[in-house]
C-alpha cells in the first residue's frame, strides 16, 4: 500500500524515479545534510512517546495548515502510517534532490515488519531551520536492511 501527503507531482516522480531526482550530496552541506536527518529523527521520537506537539512542530507550515493542530496531525499517523508512527528499525540511505529540494529516504520496519521506504520532502525556513513537508511511503520488500 503507498500512503503520502505529498503534491501528485511528487509523488510521481519519486514513485517511479524520474529523471527530476538527483544526488544532493554536492546541493548540500554537511550541516544541512545532519540538520535533515536530526528533524527526522526527533519527529520519529516524538510520534514514540505520542508527543503530538512535539511531533506537529517538525512539520513545515504547509502542513501544519493542512491538519491544523497536532491531535489531528498524531491521529492521522497513527491510522495511517504505522512505519512511521511505530517504527521497529530505522534506516536513512540517501538524499536526493527533486525541483531543487531536499528528499531524504529512510528504510523503516513497522511493528508488522512490513518494510517501507518513506520519502521525506523537507524544506528550508526563512530562519534557516529544516521542516519537513510531506512523507510518503513505498512498500520496499526488494531492499534488504
Amino acid at each position: 500500500m503507498i500512503r503520502w501527503f505529498l503534491s501528485l507531482p511528487v509523488l510521481l516522480v519519486l514513485a517511479l524515479g524520474g529523471p527530476a531526482a538527483a544526488g544532493a550530496d554536492e546541493a548540500l552541506d554537511e550541516a544541512d545534510r545532519q540538520a535533515i536527518r536530526s528533524v527526522i529523527e526527533a519527529q520519529l521520537a516524538a510520534f514514540q512517546a505520542d508527543d503530538g506537539a512535539s511531533a506537529f512542530g517538525f512539520a513545515s507550515p504547509s502542513i501544519q495548515q493542512m491538519f491544523g493542530d497536532p491531535a489531528t496531525f498524531l491521529a492521522m499517523v497513527r491510522t495511517g502510517y504505522m512505519p512511521v508512527y511505530r517504527p521497529r528499525e530505522v534506516r536513512f540511505q540517501r538524499l536526493i534532490l527533486y525541483q531543487g529540494e531536499p528528499v531524504q529516504l529512510v528504510l523503516l520496519v513497522g511493528p508488522d515488519l512490513e518494510v517501507v521506504t518513506a520519502y521525506y520532502a523537507m524544506q528550508k525556513q526563512p530562519d534557516g531551520t529544516w521542516r519537513i513537508n510531506g512523507c510518503f511511503l513505498r512498500p520496499a520488500a526488494d531492499e534488504a536492511l
